[in-house]
């Protein structure tokens, strides 16, 4: 089997575009990350496309309308909050198996306001309102909850996590928001659920991104070796069946179990890892994977949080882009917009918020229902 290499990357600025349509934001991203590395539609020879709203579908094809149908092969998934990341991975197997030597990944999203998750389409005794809840705040204000029992973690900690999303974000030109948000501002905030307040939420936005990937013969063939980023790891895992998922999804144990497979795959541990990209759906979940993904000790994250370690600067940057809490969280699209901020630090490119001497990173989404997608990516 070959390495499978990022060769061109990019992203759109996250806001909210109800002018455009689904197709047409995915067909901007996919234009940026093909420019970035200077092919054309033309030179791909399969697309993979990541999208979760859209329930006619086919999304992928209509992005060929816009930008080019060559008769490639088109391959569509949807996969909860872990969309892009599979789209990714799907290609990046492609490659890696053979099957191509370059190919096309785009994550796409336009989403409403409002919460997530809830009944959706269960049948029998509904959970909703009767057992808790099963909307996305209610679901992590319980982990966060379970962390604290457990470990004494205080709000004060979870509210910090938003703090330093948001102060990342000033330095993100590609971010939905870029404000500063001091402690007092983030705890005094509306409480949508303890303890996890509105600006400890992440951000229902539009946006893309999009990913080429080639071979390792074809980008020296076309000379693209120098701004390539290697995929030293793709990993992705679904839950083991557990008592208590029949009434409250775990949403630690597939983390552990892709970043232990990742960490093998790429033959690295967590002190190889010089910067993450993770699923910081809340202030409460970004807490939870410092330990899921082996950055720390279990009980160890509230320290970690309290001491500037995982800020800008710090032993293992997290959410230098400003996170989900900040950039946004277009759900198809995040998988991919986390493989463009790490490769862009680890091109050298990043500009203010770069984190220096970055050679390795590491992306990371749970998508509740459940899948988990981990990529390791290492400077070529």
């Amino acid at each position: 089997m070959t390495d499978a290499y990022v060769v061109g990357v990019d992203m759109i600025k996250f806001g909210r575009f109800p002018e455009k349509s689904v197709p047409a934001i995915g067909a901007e991203a996919a234009l940026m990350a093909l420019d970035d590395c200077g092919l054309a539609i033309q030179d791909m020879e399969a697309l993979y496309c990541g999208n979760l709203g859209q329930a006619s579908g086919m999304v992928g094809q209509r992005i060929l309308q816009q930008i080019g149908q060559t008769g490639i092969t088109v391959v569509n998934v949807s996969n909860a909050c872990a969309t892009g990341a599979t789209a990714f991975r799907e290609a990046w197997a492609s490659v890696k198996a053979g099957l191509y030597d370059i190919v096309l990944a785009v994550g796409v999203e336009q989403m409403g306001k409002g919460l997530l998750g809830g009944a959706g389409g269960a049948t029998g005794i509904p959970k909703e309102g009767l057992l808790g809840s099963g909307t996305m705040p209610a679901v992590f204000a319980e982990a966060g909850m379970e962390h604290a029992r457990k470990y004494g973690t205080t709000f004060e900690q979870f509210a910090k996590v938003s703090v330093k999303n948001h102060h990342h974000s000033t330095m993100n030109p590609k971010a939905m928001y870029q404000i500063e948000t001091p402690l007092e501002t983030v705890m005094n905030a509306e409480m949508i659920s303890y303890p996890n307040t509105k600006l400890m939420c992440s951000v229902n936005v539009d946006g893309s991104a999009a990913a080429v990937i080639a071979s390792e013969r074809k980008a020296k063939e076309l000379g693209l070796m120098g701004r390539a980023v290697k995929v030293r790891a793709s990993v992705m895992t679904s839950d083991r069946w557990q008592e208590r998922d029949l009434v409250m999804p775990d949403v630690n144990t597939c983390t552990r179990e892709a970043a232990a497979k990742a960490y093998e795959m790429a033959g690295l541990g967590p002190d190889d890892i010089d910067l993450v990209e993770l699923h910081d759906c809340f202030a409460t979940a970004e807490i939870l994977h410092y330990e899921n993904l082996g950055l720390c000790g279990d009980g160890e994250a509230g320290r970690v949080i309290d001491e500037g370690e995982v800020a800008l600067g710090g032993r293992i940057p997290v959410n230098v882009s400003g996170g989900l809490l900040s950039k946004g969280h277009p759900l198809g699209a995040t998988g991919i917009a986390n493989i463009y901020e790490v490769s862009t630090h680890l091109r050298g490119e990043a500009g203010e918020r770069q984190v220096e001497g970055a050679r390795i990173g590491l992306t990371h989404v749970i998508g509740l229902g459940s899948a988990c997608g981990i990529h390791i990516l290492e400077r070529a």
